[in-house]
């Protein structure tokens, strides 16, 4: 007579355990809605080392008289911010930093969306021109602003060379506000259009090609497409790069600085001295609480111009479409 093979399901308890099954549980959900939080804890760990402490502490020494030249800091309470307000030199940073930055900003955007227009397309060696867009942006910023204003030059400068050739004589393009603007914005423009086209490059790509080919279809220019499928699209990249673009502007610093060869009062009429070099120079006096109260204050500046221009770019989108 066969013996029959022994139950394995006999050997099992009747009643397992509940602590083991409940301590796995409990690691598994521990896992599951904490571990995302142990990934991004590095990156909040070092913003407030060395984002909101900074932030806070510059808050607290623009409320003193504070400076390195005396051991001891007389707090001011907001005095600091009431002689800002009266100085004509801050309104003049302040003018000289709205007016770069429109001027590097607003070209640069619609440009550099023009050229992921472009790049979008089938076009053979790809790589080589996204990589060629990308270069101005990895080349040293002294290195640029050198051979800017040795084109930029008055008497020997590539760019009055070719306006000799329409008549028009030589500009000093370092002594003018307009001049000097446009000089320093051209700068900017030439380094980080290509940088801001390769991420509209990337947000384009994420469109569905089943558009353009039914725009195609319909007979619609490639104007057409990049106004009425290409920018509504991709409009929340738009709002992120004209917001960092913003705040880039807003803390233009190289550029004038070399472009005035390392002179820290923009120009021998403060002509295009902006924010940054402004703290700059007060820094170089040693002027720590004048120079944090400015601080302070082109930070609320940026809040404001980077909240207004998010309005703005979503209350286009009526227009857009």
């Amino acid at each position: 007579m066969a013996t029959r093979a022994p139950d394995r399901l006999a050997a099992v308890p009747p009643n397992r355990p509940v602590r083991p099954r409940l301590r796995r549980h409990l690691v598994h959900q521990l896992d599951v809605k904490g571990s995302p939080y142990a990934y991004v804890a590095p990156f909040f760990l070092l913003f407030s080392a060395f984002g909101l402490f900074p932030l806070a502490y510059t808050a607290w020494v623009s409320l003193h008289e504070w400076t390195l030249l005396s051991e001891e800091q007389t707090f001011v309470g907001l005095d600091n911010f009431r002689t800002l307000l009266a100085d004509d030199y801050f309104w003049n940073a302040t003018f000289n930093t709205l007016s770069i930055g429109v001027l590097s900003t607003v070209p640069q955007l619609l440009l550099a969306i023009w050229l992921a227009h472009l790049l979008n397309r089938p076009l053979r060696a790809q790589t080589f021109f996204r990589i060629t867009l990308l270069l101005p942006n990895v080349t040293s910023v002294v290195a640029v602003v050198v051979i800017f204003s040795q084109l930029f030059g008055r008497d020997f400068g590539m760019i009055n060379w070719m306006l000799s050739l329409f008549g028009v004589e030589g500009v000093a393009w370092n002594e003018g506000v307009l001049t000097s603007h446009s000089a320093i914005s051209i700068m900017i423009m030439w380094r980080w259009t290509g940088y801001n086209a390769l991420i509209f490059l990337a947000a384009m790509q994420a469109v569905p090609r089943e558009l353009y080919e039914a725009a195609t279809i319909d007979g619609a220019s490639g104007m057409t497409q990049l106004r009425r499928i290409t920018v509504p699209m991709i409009r929340p990249t738009i709002v992120f790069v004209v917001i960092t673009s913003t705040i880039g502007a807003m803390q233009i610093l190289a550029e004038p600085l070399l472009f005035g060869s390392y002179s820290i009062s923009g120009g021998a009429d403060r002509q295009y001295q902006t924010l940054a070099l402004l703290i700059y120079e007060n820094f170089t006096k040693l002027d720590l609480g004048y120079a944090s109260a400015i601080s302070w204050m082109m930070f609320v500046f940026i809040v404001v111009v980077a909240g207004v221009n998010y309005l703005l770019t979503r209350r286009a989108k009526g227009g857009l479409t």
